[in-house]
Order: C-alpha cells, then structure tokens, then sequence
C-alpha cells in the first residue's frame, strides 16, 4: 500500500465539529456487518489481517485521555510528547504537551478500527480518497530518537520536497529527513506526509550527506 498525503482538518474544525463516523468506518448491525466486512476486505486487502501504523484525529485537548483509553482496550499506540518551559500568568512550569495536536498514532490491522473509532475522544481515522493511510514505522522511530536526545524541536510549515538527507554519524545516525536553513544555520526536517506534519531539529552539515 503506498503512503499518501492528505490534508485534514484542524483542531478548531474538531473542536466545532459534530463528529460523525462514516458508515465505512462504524459498526453495521445485523446482516449489513457481514456485508460490510466483505467489502471492507476486498477495500483495503492486506491491511485487513496485517498491523501497520495509522494516525488518528481526536478533539482538541484529548490527546492523552485518548491515548489512555487505548490503552485500556489493550491497543498498541503512540503519543510523541515533547517537554516544555510554559509560561503562566505568574510563573513558569515545566509540562509535557502532544508534539502534533489532535493526532495519535494506532498500530492496528484494519479489521479492528471499529472498536478504536469508538474510543471516546476519537474524531476519525485518516484516510486518503477513503483509503486509511499508513506511516512508515521508520518515521516514528526517528520521532522517538529525535525526542530522547532531549533537542529543541519546532513545528514548521509541511514543506515541499526538498534536498534528502541522511545522518551519517552522532546520535540520530540513520535518520532520514529534508535539509533546510534557517537563520544561516541547518535544520534536520522530519516530514509525516500522512498527516501533512512536520518538525525540525539542529543538525551540523558534517554529520550528513545527500540521499539520491
């Protein structure tokens, strides 16, 4: 299955939005389930019985209640948090907020959405022309590594295609991502093209090289 991009909706169209589940993706009584199952199969083939990686989309604020649930139901999830300093009116505190707002991340084979679709909080599955769309393992992976090394990390812009890169030593050694410049100065981009996401860390140029 390839990957696709899609652009989706955000938090403040979640937050107004009443949220209504197709009838591709919910739960169909009676003899329609069976039918249903039958196209659902024919659909999306292998991704019917296989675990891949899918995002979800969630109200706004309900990441972690999200992702608690999930937890809950036994499904195999991933919430990247990143620490910051925020600031309140008085002082400043130290939490731990979503890295990409409304979205969480569900390995799951398609078969099994409905239960996960359910899940209070949740708004939809992610989906490209109908189709969900699965993220590369890889790319979370290098979410992951990106955010144990304790780095700053911003949220840019999603970015066109631009010069590929791949670290070659150091930390985040084997991470693949676009190489920009800002303020004189290079910046690793790790690009979620199935949710139009996308964020950026210091890199020296030393520790890469150009991917054909």
């Amino acid at each position: 299955m390839t990957d696709v991009p899609l652009l989706i909706d955000n938090c403040e169209r979640n937050k107004n939005s009443k949220y209504l589940k197709l009838t591709a993706m919910g739960a169909i009584p009676g003899k329609n389930k069976k039918i249903m199952n039958e196209i659902s199969q024919s659909i999306y083939g292998e991704l019917n019985e296989i675990p891949s990686w899918y995002a979800l989309s969630t109200k706004a604020r309900h990441e972690k209640k999200v992702y608690e649930r999930l937890l809950l139901k036994k499904v195999e999830s991933y919430l990247p948090l990143q620490t910051i300093n925020k600031k309140w009116s008085d002082r400043y505190k130290i939490v731990e907020e979503p890295l990409f707002s409304c979205y969480i991340f569900v390995k799951m084979a398609l078969k099994n959405r409905v239960q996960i679709l359910q899940t209070d909080g949740v708004v939809r599955l992610v989906n490209f022309n109908g189709i969900p769309a699965t993220i590369p393992e890889s790319q979370l992976n290098a979410i992951r590594l990106l955010l144990k090394q304790k780095k700053e990390i911003q949220r840019i812009s999603y970015l066109t295609p631009g010069q590929k890169v791949e670290v070659t030593q150091g930390p985040l050694k084997g991470v693949n991502g676009v190489l920009v410049n800002v303020k004189n100065k290079h910046r690793l981009v790790l690009r979620l093209d199935s949710i139009m996401q996308a964020i950026s860390v210091d890199i020296d140029h030393r520790d890469i090289k150009v991917v054909e």
